[in-house]
């Protein structure tokens, strides 16, 4: 998996050790936690970093949701569903880096 962000690429460098424990815990949870398709998980995870400010993480979440065939038009639901429950700052601010993903323009972690 190719990382999108420099900074990841840099904790990988300076400590593999916990990288590799972090990710095999990734993995883990994503293959075998239950259940769901690989592009309902991905899914999950942009409303889940989304809900949770993580804009770093969201980009990352909306790369390889499409990745997996997850549409634009299904990423943007995901997001209007924070309006309620988080607010409407929080779904614009996940709104704005979803749109920049794969642009070169985005969000703040931009």
């Amino acid at each position: 998996m190719e990382d999108i962000h420099d900074i990841f690429t840099q904790f990988k460098r300076e400590f593999p050790e916990i990288n590799e424990q972090h990710e095999a815990l990734g993995r883990a949870v994503h293959e075998n936690g239950g259940p769901l398709s690989e592009q309902t998980r991905w899914l999950l995870k942009v409303a889940i970093s989304a809900a949770s400010g993580h804009h770093r993480a969201l980009e990352t979440h909306v790369f390889r949701a499409r990745e997996v065939g997850v549409s634009d038009p299904e990423i943007a639901q995901a997001l209007l569903l924070l309006i309620p429950t988080c607010g409407f700052p929080a779904f614009m601010e996940a709104y704005r880096t979803f749109k920049g993903v794969g642009t070169g323009r985005g969000g703040p972690a931009a």
